[in-house]
């Protein structure tokens, strides 16, 4: 598609985005006088106070209601894979809303390990001529110096170039973290979450096709959410981190934080993928997909038929997918799709739709 093209295929877009209903997807949070979180700790656990009061709220997809679709596109092509995919979908309440665009740099390493960096900025393009307002990304990283990694991965020459706002979670001040207790949680003290995606209109979160080697068994679209979650906040020595990377319940913990917002959007790079060790290196196999959708459980779990299609690690490969504790406890909280019946895979060619009946024997409970 010529440059010109693309610009009249967005202006169609835009005519066809513009009537949509703009409503917030990110979960409202009420910011009350700033504490640090070890003081919020000690609140909450002191005699007479009432932690469920303060606990995340929930979002806006129950189990159990309605079908999510979830976009297959068969693509070697990352760019022209994430715009087929998008106009496929037709997401909601983009439209005039501020945009949190969540990546994944857990390090700088090439796709899968992180995000592509050609795919960041044709989803940029797809959310500016989708009407978006302000568009901010950041992220946390896990293994690498965020700032560094954002840096080798382009992010602020694009930002500089398409107007976008881009943050650095580890450098932002205590006021810039809400702290959510521990009430209803696997968290021992709570977790600490970044307002900037918290007040954002929307929330965008790409992620990468991958296993995960150190406790999370895989790292889809529920994983790159703990790029929110704060390591340290300024104030409190808690490492926040260090207790989710060491806990026995580390795959509940993972979705138990997706609690506190509603994706607008997800959009997966499954062009290449990690089918053993992850996340920042592993055994690499190219399934060529992209997935979208609203719905991250449903996503994941897309996800997870690709990798069990491609042979997979065990902890990944073994028992029913709903029974994958990142799964189960997501759909327990209510985030996402309960059941195969209720996930829809669309398709617009033969390719993906091949792709797709491969997959949905392998996602069946």
């Amino acid at each position: 598609m010529s440059f010109s093209d693309y610009r009249s295929y967005s202006r169609r877009k835009l005519l066809q985005l513009a009537g949509l209903a703009a409503g917030s997807t990110a979960v409202s949070v009420a910011c009350n006088a700033v504490t640090t979180p070890s003081e919020e700790i000690s609140a909450q656990s002191s005699p007479g106070s009432s932690p469920d009061s303060a606990a995340a709220p929930e979002t806006a997809v129950p189990a159990g209601s309605g079908v999510s679709r979830v976009v297959l596109v068969r693509s070697e092509d990352r760019v022209a894979g994430t715009r087929k995919a998008i106009d496929l979908l037709q997401p909601e309440g983009i439209t005039g809303q501020t945009v949190f665009l969540k990546p994944n740099y857990n390090t700088a390493d090439p796709a899968p390990a992180s995000t592509d960096t050609a795919l960041l900025e044709a989803l940029v393009q797809e959310l500016q001529n989708a009407g978006a307002g302000q568009i901010t990304v950041g992220d946390r990283s896990g293994m690498a110096e965020t700032r560094q990694a954002m840096q080798t991965k382009g992010v602020f020459e694009l930002a500089d170039r398409y107007g976008l706002n881009a943050i650095v979670l580890d450098e932002l001040s205590q006021a810039d973290w809400q702290y959510f207790p521990p009430a209803g949680t696997h968290w021992s003290k709570g977790f600490a979450f970044a307002r900037p995606a918290l007040q954002a209109e929307a929330v965008v979160n790409t992620c990468c096709l991958k296993t995960h080697r150190f406790g999370g068994h895989f790292t889809l679209s529920l994983k790159n959410t703990v790029g929110l979650v704060a390591k340290y906040v300024p104030g409190d020595s808690y490492n926040y981190m260090g207790e989710l990377h060491s806990s026995p319940h580390q795959r509940l913990m993972i979705a138990e934080a997706n609690k506190v917002y509603s994706p607008a959007l997800v959009l997966l790079d499954g062009v290449e993928a990690f089918v053993n060790g992850g996340p920042e290196a592993g055994d690499v196999a190219k399934p060529g997909v992209i997935l979208a959708g609203t719905d991250r459980v449903a996503v994941d779990v897309v996800a997870i038929g690709i990798l069990r299609s491609l042979g997979t690690s065990s902890t990944v490969a073994q028992g029913s997918v709903w029974d994958l504790e990142q799964i189960k406890r997501a759909v327990e909280l209510g985030l996402g799709a309960g059941s195969p019946d209720q996930i829809e895979i669309v398709t617009a060619d033969s390719a993906s739709q091949t792709t797709a009946d491969q997959i949905r024997p392998l996602i069946v409970a």
